[in-house]
This record gives structure tokens, C-alpha cells and sequence, in this order.
């Protein structure tokens, strides 16, 4: 399930490089803050402390009712680098 769930937020985040409509990004907002609210909490139930602070870090930056204003060109880094890390945690997570 959480590798489904990464996956998946990956692509909504690639996703936001392209020129989709505003409610795009209003969904993927939502989307993103309940999955890292569920990553964070299967992380804190496996003991791995740093992950969720991490999670809940990004739950907060994507939520949707408290919008942080970064502009566009720095939001499309911050979505791509965090695509990046949520792929390579996945396939690391199955290695072990």
C-alpha cells in the first residue's frame, strides 16, 4: 500500500510541471497532505522517527488550507525533488 501511495504522489508531483488547470493543484494539495498524514502515521507505528517528522513536514507544506506562496518555478523544484526522494524511498523500502 505505501508503495502504491508513494507512486502515485510521485506522478501527481511530475504532474504539476505541466499546465494544468488551477484545481489541479488544489487536488494534488489535498491528495499529497493525507498521504503524507498516512505516511507519517505508518512510520510513527514502525518506529522510524526521522520519516515522520519528515512526512509530517511535507503535510504541512502541501496542505491546502493554509497556502505557502512560493511561485510557481520554486514550486515545480520542490515537486520534483520531492517525487525523486518518495521514488527512491520506495524502492529502497523493498530492498530491505
Amino acid at each position: 500500500m505505501q508503495s502504491l501511495l508513494k507512486l502515485t504522489l510521485a506522478v501527481f508531483f511530475l504532474l504539476c510541471l505541466l499546465d494544468m488547470p488551477y484545481g489541479y493543484f488544489q487536488l494534488v494539495r489535498f491528495v499529497a497532505m493525507v498521504g503524507f498524514g498516512y505516511l507519517a502515521y505508518e512510520s510513527y507505528t514502525e518506529k522510524r522517527e526521522k520519516e515522520v517528522i519528515l512526512y509530517i513536514a511535507l503535510a504541512i507544506l502541501f496542505q491546502p488550507i493554509f497556502k505557502i506562496a512560493l511561485g510557481r518555478a520554486i514550486w515545480n523544484i520542490v515537486d520534483v525533488i520531492v517525487a525523486i526522494y518518495i521514488v527512491i524511498s520506495t524502492f529502497q523500502k523493498t530492498k530491505k
